[in-house]
C-alpha cells in the first residue's frame, strides 16, 4: 500500500488529470465495493515495475476519486476494481486484473496474451482467475495537457469543396524513402514535408485517418504472425495509440499526434479520425479483462436479458457492443469525441459501423439518444460526421437513413459505379442517380448532395488496382482458407486474373482506372480516394488485409511521388490523372452543387444520338452508353457573398460497352462548340490541339472510356 498523501480529489473530469501541482484520478463505476489506484514506475528502461497501491476512498455519484500530488506527466498506473464475480448477473469484477482507466489520454505498452488476462479459469468460464495480470497488461500514462499549438486554426473547408483521403498512419509512410528511417510509420513520418506536399500536389483537401485510438491485436492473430493492422479494436477512446509514435518518452504519443495535426492544418489539409465506438476490444464472454468489463461489465456492454447475463449481444461481428442506452456509455463518447476535437484539434470523425451507435434497445432508431446529443453539443455538432451507416445486426443497412447532420459512406453509390463500368447490363439509371448525387437517398429529409460520401474503394475491399485485375479475392496470406472477407466485388479482370503481361489487358486495366476515378471525382456528393490508389499500390488481389502490417498493405513510394507527371497535369501515372481530375473539379462548381438538379433547366440525359432520353431508353436494359450535359449557367444556389454562382457547361460522355460508340454532338440549343477537357482513354493527348466540335459532329468514344467536353 502506499505512504503517499492523497487528498479526496474531485469527481469531475474523469480520467487522470495533471495540473501542473499534482494529478486527479476519477473512475466511474456502480459495480464496486472497493478501488485501488495502481502505480508503476517512471518507466520500463529503468527496470522499475514496481506496483504501488493507493486505495480510493472518495465517492460521488459513482465516481472514484483523489487527488495525488507530486504525481504528474510520465506516471504510469492502472486500477483494480474490487466487486462481484458473477457473469450470470451481469457482473465480471476481478482485483486480481490490472485494469485500463477508460479516460486514459496515453497507454503505454501492449497485452501479454496468456491466462492473467482473464478474468476467469480458461475452460472453466463459471470460475474466476486469481492470477495478477499487471505484467501482461499496458499501463496508462498521465499526460502533460500543455502544448504550442502557436497560430493553429481548422482550415474549415466546406464539404461541398472537400477531398477525402483516406489514409493508414503506419502503412503511409513505411516505405517513404524521403522519410527519416525513425519517423517511418509515425504520426511524425505523417507530417513529414515529403508526404504533406505529395497531399497537396494531388489536390486533396482533408486525411481520414484509419483508427488511431489505442488498440489492441488479438492474441490468434499474434499466434499466427499476423496482427490487427486496420486498429478495428479499441480499448482506449482518449489516447492515440502508442506504436504510431517515435518518440521514445512515455506519453509523448500525446504531442507528436498533435504536432502531425498542427503541420496538416498549415498546409490546408483537415484531419477526419475513423473512430469505433460501437464495440471495444474485450471481445465475448471468453474475451480478456482489460477495462470496462472488470469495472463495470453491465454498465458498458449490452448483455443477454435476465436470468443470464453472462453472455453479450453482438450487432458487430466483434463479439460485443456498447450500451448505447446507458448515459454513461453515452458520456464516454461524447467526452471523447470533445476532447479529440477540443484538445487535438481534429476536424471530422468517420464511425465505424454507426447504425450500432443508434440501437439504444434493438432496432436502429434515427431518433436515439446518441443522435440527439451530437445534434445538441456546441462542439461536436460543429465538425465533419460521417457515418458507416450499417452494422451487423438485423435493420443494420441503413444508407440514406441517418439525421440531417450527418453525411454517409455510400455503399449503394460505390456499388453502381463498379457495375456500370465492368459492363453490367440494366445499370443506367442507377449510375444516372449515384453521378448526380442520389437525391432518391437524401433529398427527402432536406439533405444536400454532400450528404453522400462518394467512393469506389476504401480500406475494406479491393484497392483501385486490384478491382481491375481480380474477379476473385485472394486472402490466402491471412490463414483463413481464404474464407474471410466479402465475395461480392463487383470487380472485373479485363481478362486476366492477376498480374499481367499483355499489353492490351494492361491497357485496359489503366483505362478502367481513370474510368472510376473519373466518375468519382466528378460525381456530386463529396468524393474520397483510397490511399495508394493514386500510386497503383495493389494488394495481390487480397481484399481484407485487415491483418497484414507488411508490404502487401503499405505504400510502395517512388523516389518521388510525381515521377510520371508534369506541370500541365499530363501523363500516364494515376497520381497524375487523379491531379488533373481534381483540379477539375476544384475549377468548376458545377461538378461539386451545393444542391440537387432540379430538371432540364440545369441537366440533360442525352443518348448517344445526341436526343434526349426516353423512358425506353432508360429501359433498355442492353444499353452502356449515355451522354450528360450539365449546365453551369443554371446553378440554383448563391456564392459565399450571395453572388450568383455561373460557370462552364459540360458534356460528360460514357461508354461502357465492348465496342466502340459514336456520340453525335446535341443541337445548338446545348452549345455552340465544345472543347475536349479530358479522355480516359487516351490520357497523354494533347486535348487543347483538338479542334472543337460542334451540333451534328460525331465524337468517337472508345470502348469501354469517358470524354469530358467543356462548352466554349
Amino acid at each position: 500500500m502506499t505512504s503517499r498523501p492523497v487528498w479526496p480529489g474531485a469527481p469531475y473530469p474523469l480520467g487522470a488529470s495533471y495540473d501542473g501541482v499534482g494529478t486527479n484520478f476519477a473512475l466511474y463505476t456502480e459495480a464496486a465495493d472497493r478501488i485501488e489506484l495502481c502505480l508503476f514506475g517512471l518507466g520500463k528502461s529503468t527496470g522499475d515495475d514496481t506496483e504501488e497501491r493507493v486505495p480510493v476512498t472518495e465517492v460521488d455519484g459513482f465516481v472514484w476519486h483523489c487527488y495525488l500530488p507530486g504525481v504528474g506527466p510520465g506516471q504510469r498506473y492502472g486500477y483494480r476494481v474490487h466487486g462481484p464475480y458473477d457473469p450470470a448477473a451481469g457482473h465480471r469484477c476481478n482485483s486480481a486484473k490490472l485494469l485500463l482507466d477508460p479516460y486514459a489520454k496515453a497507454v503505454d505498452g501492449g497485452v501479454i496474451w496468456g491466462q492473467p488476462v482473464f478474468g476467469y479459469e480458461l475452460g472453466d468460464p463459471g470460475e474466476p482467475n486469481a492470477a495478477d495480470s499487471a505484467a501482461s497488461m499496458p499501463k496508462c500514462v498521465v499526460t502533460n495537457p500543455y502544448f504550442d499549438w502557436g497560430n493553429d486554426h481548422a482550415p474549415a473547408i466546406p464539404y461541398h469543396r472537400s477531398v477525402i483521403y483516406e489514409a493508414h498512419v503506419r502503412g503511409m509512410t513505411r516505405l517513404h524513402p524521403a522519410v527519416p528511417a525513425g519517423q517511418r510509420g509515425t504520426y511524425a513520418g505523417l507530417a513529414h514535408p515529403a508526404v504533406v506536399e505529395s497531399l497537396r500536389g494531388l489536390g486533396v483537401t482533408a486525411v481520414e485517418l484509419m483508427p488511431v485510438h489505442q488498440f489492441v491485436t488479438d492474441g490468434h492473430l499474434i499466434d499466427r504472425g499476423l496482427s490487427n493492422y486496420w486498429g478495428y479494436n479499441t480499448i482506449g477512446f482518449f489516447a492515440p495509440h502508442h506504436a504510431y509514435s517515435s518518440a521514445g518518452q512515455l506519453g509523448e504519443q500525446v504531442p507528436e499526434f498533435k504536432a502531425m495535426v498542427r503541420e496538416l492544418h498549415a498546409a490546408g489539409l483537415e484531419v477526419i479520425l475513423d473512430v469505433v465506438y460501437n464495440h471495444t476490444a474485450e471481445g465475448n464472454h471468453l474475451g480478456p479483462t482489460l477495462s470496462f468489463r472488470g469495472i463495470d461489465n453491465a454498465s458498458y456492454y449490452r448483455l443477454t436479458d435476465p436470468p443470464d447475463r453472462s453472455r453479450y449481444r453482438d450487432t458487430t461481428g466483434t463479439g460485443n457492443s456498447l450500451l448505447m442506452s446507458s448515459p454513461h456509455v453515452l458520456q464516454l463518447i461524447m467526452d471523447s469525441l470533445r476532447y479529440w476535437v477540443l484538445e487535438m484539434h481534429v476536424d471530422g470523425f468517420r464511425f465505424d459501423l454507426a447504425a450500432a451507435l443508434a440501437r439504444e434497445f434493438h432496432d436502429v432508431d434515427r431518433l436515439s439518444a446518441f443522435f440527439d446529443l451530437v445534434q445538441q453539443d456546441p462542439v461536436v455538432s460543429q465538425v465533419k460526421l460521417i457515418a458507416e451507416p450499417w452494422d451487423l445486426g438485423d435493420g443494420g443497412y441503413q444508407v440514406g437513413n441517418f439525421p440531417p447532420l450527418w453525411t454517409e459512406w455510400n455503399g449503394i453509390y460505390r456499388d453502381a459505379v463498379r457495375d456500370f463500368w465492368r459492363g453490367q447490363p440494366g445499370t443506367l439509371g442507377e449510375f444516372a442517380s449515384r453521378l448526380t448525387g442520389s437525391a432518391d437517398l437524401y433529398s427527402s429529409n432536406n439533405r444536400r448532395p454532400v450528404a453522400s460520401i462518394n467512393f469506389v474503394t476504401c480500406h475494406d475491399g479491393f484497392t483501385l488496382a486490384d478491382l481491375v485485375s481480380y474477379d476473385r479475392k485472394h486472402n490466402e496470406a491471412n490463414g483463413d482458407a481464404n474464407r474471410d472477407g466479402t465475395d461480392d466485388n463487383r470487380s472485373w479482370n479485363c481478362g486476366v486474373e492477376g498480374p499481367a503481361d499483355n499489353p492490351d489487358v494492361l491497357a485496359l486495366r489503366a483505362r478502367q482506372e481513370r474510368n472510376l476515378l473519373a466518375t468519382l471525382l466528378l460525381s456530386q456528393g463529396v468524393p474520397m480516394l483510397l490511399g495508394g490508389d493514386e500510386l497503383g499500390r495493389t494488394q495481390q488481389g487480397n481484399n481484407n488485409a485487415y491483418c497484414q502490417d507488411n508490404e502487401l498493405s503499405w505504400l510502395h513510394w517512388p523516389e518521388a511521388a510525381g515521377d510520371s507527371q508534369d506541370e500541365t497535369g499530363t501523363g500516364t501515372s494515376v497520381f497524375a490523372v487523379a491531379r488533373q481530375l481534381i483540379r477539375l473539379r476544384a475549377d468548376h462548381p458545377v461538378f461539386r452543387r451545393r444542391r440537387f438538379f432540379t430538371g432540364p433547366a440545369d441537366i440533360g440525359w442525352l443518348t448517344p444520338g445526341g436526343a434526349p432520353m426516353t423512358d425506353a431508353d432508360w429501359a433498355a436494359g442492353f444499353a452502356k452508353s449515355l451522354a450528360v450535359f450539365l449546365n453551369g449557367d443554371a446553378i440554383s444556389e448563391p456564392g459565399p457573398r450571395g453572388e450568383r454562382v455561373t460557370d462552364d457547361s459540360f458534356l460528360l460522355l460514357f461508354n461502357a460497352a465492348e465496342h466502340d460508340v459514336q456520340f453525335t454532338i446535341p443541337p445548338a440549343s446545348y452549345g455552340e462548340q465544345w472543347a475536349h477537357e479530358l479522355d480516359t482513354a487516351e490520357p497523354m493527348r494533347v486535348l487543347s490541339e483538338l479542334a472543337p466540335v460542334k451540333p451534328g459532329d460525331s465524337v468517337a468514344l472508345a470502348n469501354r472510356s469517358m470524354r469530358v467536353l467543356r462548352r466554349a
